[in-house]
């Protein structure tokens, strides 16, 4: 059956790769970007099922004019995909305050600002599904990444909780967490680096940064394939609340469980009996 998406970021990269198969297998795309006319060469060319709008997801207003324009053209939204992102990468004493709340404002609140604006579409249908890209940094914190895995943990709690406000009216969640995949993340246009130096750190920054430019474009996830996934997602009657996407990914998130069931079983002994008298 043909739905309509609503995709974040897709002018390039995953979005327009997400964009692409859908409008490829039937279904009408809203697909929004900075600049609808890129967005529209990348998806090669106008289309009926198409539409390109204008969105700044840092911009609620955008955000709700998107939705307004999605509306009218094709009358309903079905499945919002969070996918619009950059990457502040850096340590932290390196990193600007004003480059870990920008991180944030765009990896975190830009989400929630496109899903506010969708809710009530989709409440009204009592049907919909938020899909919201996190990572692999979502789960599992690493070195040089803390505020890109800050704002990626932020969006687990928000889509986390958020399943239970909007499952009463039929809406569905899921958190989507790629692991290296080939996409334009790590592009001039979507990384940047820490603006601060710090003598100390200023060895390891220069080795990392050497690692980070030297992955670009050698990922081995292939994009295409998880769109084509993500479609699959899309299509269940029963999503799952996450998406884990990648061998990388399904290995690390593992491990990282059995290292909190360990973490739980370590705590046990002073983590316990710790309740007032009366409430034992």
């Amino acid at each position: 059956m043909s739905k309509v998406f609503f995709i974040t970021g897709s002018g390039r990269g995953l979005g327009a790769d997400i964009a692409r198969q859908a409008l490829t297998v039937g279904h009408q795309v809203v697909a929004t970007g900075r600049r609808p006319a890129r967005i529209i060469e990348a998806l090669g060319g106008e289309q009926d099922n198409l539409l390109a709008t204008s969105l700044d997801i840092t911009d609620p207003a955008t955000a709700q004019a998107a939705v307004e324009a999605a509306v009218e053209r094709f009358g309903r939204v079905d499945v919002l995909i969070n996918n619009a992102a950059n990457f502040y990468a850096g340590f932290f004493e390196e990193l600007s305050d004003d480059q870990v709340r920008a991180q944030i404002e765009t990896n975190l609140f830009g989400p929630m600002n496109v899903t506010r604006a969708v809710l009530p579409v989709m409440r009204t249908q009592r049907s919909g599904h938020v899909m919201t890209i996190s990572s692999l940094a979502g789960q599992v914190g690493g070195e040089f990444t803390v505020a890109y895995a800050t704002a990626k943990f932020g969006v687990e709690g928000f889509m986390e909780s958020l399943h239970h406000d909007v499952a009463p009216f039929g809406i569905k969640t899921t958190i989507v967490e790629p692991g290296f995949f080939r996409t334009e993340l790590l592009v001039d246009a979507s990384t940047t680096y820490a603006e601060l130096s710090v003598e100390d750190y200023a060895e390891r920054t220069a080795a990392t940064k050497k690692v980070w430019d030297s992955m670009n474009g050698q990922q081995a996830g292939d994009p295409a394939k998880l769109a084509e996934a993500l479609l699959k997602v899309a299509g269940l009657q029963d999503p799952p609340l996450r998406f884990i996407a990648g061998d990388d990914c399904l290995a690390a998130v593992e491990a990282k469980a059995k290292e909190l069931l360990a973490q739980v079983d370590a705590s046990r002994e002073l983590g316990s009996g710790l309740a007032h008298a009366d409430a034992a």
